[in-house]
Formats: structure tokens, C-alpha cells, sequence
């Protein structure tokens, strides 16, 4: 059983970073005592300017040059117009899969899947269901933001029950997700408390979550002013409270995209066994995927290449 609500809240108010970091770190080794991290390759394409293109040339374009680069699957991603129904996606997913059928599809948010069903006059189970058939395999949460209605810094218009209908729908079918939690927007860590706790008695009903990984909303982001960015410290104490509330979840990823290989690194002391994708991060961010490996051994462990869903581990 992982801690409390009461002892995540305590954890959020402590400065004991390192003590935190060392309990998070225990956790992970009773979940993965082999001592590997692992990461995967695959890439994020948005479709929104393939709207047109009656042939998703674009979208093929960009998967070849994702697999050329030993992408395994892709994130499909982007703004569902109001004129687009599941029909456009059925179509997608089903030539995706034509011509490249080993893909992983690990595509469109819990909000995206909303819209379509919205457009197309569908439940968002039967829109689900249609999509898995058309060829989608699993669902990134990275639309969670945070969990709490009260939140509204990331906001769609859907509500937090409508985020965890599509996830438990999702589990349902069949299909496995992840789940994020974007924090650093000026909520407060009750919030915090209160995502951590949506997403635990979700994986406590289904056990559908892969793994969970919390990012920093950074300054800016969404038009959000008027806050300040999360720090490193804070970045990394969350983490390890995330790990020791969802102690149900497998793995919880160290986040290269958000935070950088030295941030990353420290991470894998505080509770993170996973690092995510080298071709997601760009900027200053980027790595290549033998910077990333040598970091994970820097850190003490043995890196190891996934696939999405963290069943196939790839000797390279």
C-alpha cells in the first residue's frame, strides 16, 4: 500500500528532499530490483495539417523517418476540428497500420477522443471502440493536467470525470494507458493530493495504467503568467512522493523532455525506473540516445530499450 494522503501532504510541506528521495528510492527498488532503467524510441506527429490530404502523405512521411530512426511506435497529436469525425481516424489508423502493421499507435488524448466522439454523435466507449478496432493500441494521459475541477490553469472544457470515463473505458476494451500530472501552475499540493488520489483509485479498479510520469508546466505554457516555474527541488520531490502514492503503478518515468539529462539523472535516485523517449526532446533538452544510456550508467543502472507499453525489453 503506498502512503497516505495525509503523509503525501506532510511530504510536500518538508524540506527533507533527500530523506523523501530515499524512501521513493526504496520503493522503486522493491518494484524493479534488477536495476534497470529503461527508455523507448518513438516519436510524436501532429495531424492537424493532414486535414487535406486524402492519401495522410504527411503523416507517412514522418512515420518513415521516425522508424529510420529505430522508432518503434508513435504519438499521434493535435487539435480534433469540429468538422472531423471518427471516420477520418478510422481511415488513419487503418492505413497506418497497412503499411507499417509492427507500429505501436499510442495516440489521441482523453479530450481528443471526447471531441471526436462529440462530432461524430458517439459515446466516448463507442468512439473508443471504433478506434481500437481501426488499429489504436494504447492512450497517452498527457492531457491530465490536474486533476481537480477546481484547477483550471491547463483547461479544456472537459471535467475530470470525463478524463477518468475515457481512461476506465480505455481499460475496459482492453486497451492500456499512461498518466501524467502537469503541476507548477499555481494549484496547491491538496490538488497535487487529489490527482495523485484519482489516479490510484483508477489503477486500484482496472489496473490499466502503465506507468505515471509528473511534468512541470513551464512559465508561459497555454498563455499561463503570474507564477512561478516549478524548481528542480520541487520537480523532484513530486516525483518521489508520486512514486510512493502509486505504488500500484509500475513505473514512473524520470522526465527528459520537461527537465534535462542532469535533472533526469537525480531522478532515478527518487523513485523514477524509466526516462521516456529520446525523440521526444528537443531544444535544450535533446539527447541522443547514447547520452541518454551513459547517463543511466553514470546513475548506477543498466539502461535497456522498451517498447510503449514496457513489455518488450530490447538488448542493444
Amino acid at each position: 500500500m503506498g502512503i497516505s494522503r495525509k503523509d503525501a501532504l506532510d511530504c510536500f510541506a518538508s524540506d527533507d528532499l533527500i530523506g523523501i528521495g530515499m524512501e521513493a528510492d526504496a520503493v522503486r527498488r522493491g518494484l524493479h530490483p534488477e536495476g534497470v532503467v529503461s527508455y523507448t524510441i518513438d516519436g510524436r506527429i501532429n495531424y492537424t495539417k493532414s486535414w487535406n490530404s486524402p492519401d495522410f502523405e504527411p503523416v507517412f512521411n514522418q512515420i518513415t523517418k521516425i522508424v529510420a530512426s529505430g522508432g518503434t511506435g508513435i504519438m499521434l497529436q493535435g487539435e480534433v476540428s469540429p468538422t472531423i469525425t471518427i471516420s477520418w481516424f478510422d481511415s488513419l489508423f487503418r492505413s497506418i497500420k497497412d503499411r507499417f502493421p509492427t507500429l505501436w499507435l499510442h495516440c489521441l488524448s482523453a479530450s481528443e477522443i471526447l471531441e471526436i466522439a462529440e462530432n461524430s454523435g458517439l459515446t466516448s466507449q463507442n468512439a473508443l471502440a471504433q478506434l481500437r478496432d481501426a488499429g489504436l493500441d494504447s492512450i497517452p494521459g498527457d492531457d491530465a493536467g490536474i486533476l481537480d475541477d477546481a484547477v483550471q490553469h491547463h483547461r479544456r472544457k472537459w471535467k475530470t470525470a470525463d478524463w477518468i470515463a475515457v481512461h476506465r473505458g480505455a481499460h475496459k476494451l482492453g486497451m492500456q494507458t499512461t498518466a501524467t500530472m502537469m503541476f507548477g501552475g499555481g494549484e496547491t499540493f491538496e490538488h497535487r493530493a487529489n490527482h495523485l488520489q484519482a489516479v490510484r483509485q483508477l489503477q486500484e479498479e482496472t489496473g490499466g495504467f502503465t506507468s505515471f510520469t509528473p511534468w512541470t508546466l513551464a512559465s508561459g505554457n497555454a498563455g499561463m503568467t503570474g507564477f512561478e516555474e516549478a524548481t528542480a527541488v520541487e520537480y523532484l520531490k513530486t516525483l518521489a512522493i508520486s512514486r510512493m502514492y502509486l505504488d500500484n503503478i509500475g513505473n514512473v518515468q524520470s522526465n527528459l523532455e520537461t527537465q534535462g539529462l542532469k535533472v533526469l539523472q537525480v531522478g532515478l535516485r527518487f523513485g523514477g525506473n524509466d526516462v521516456g523517449s529520446v525523440l521526444l526532446a528537443d531544444g535544450a533538452n535533446a539527447a541522443t540516445e547514447e547520452q541518454l544510456r551513459q547517463v543511466i550508467r553514470d546513475a548506477g543502472f543498466k539502461p535497456v530499450q522498451r517498447d510503449t507499453l514496457y513489455r518488450t525489453m530490447f538488448l542493444n
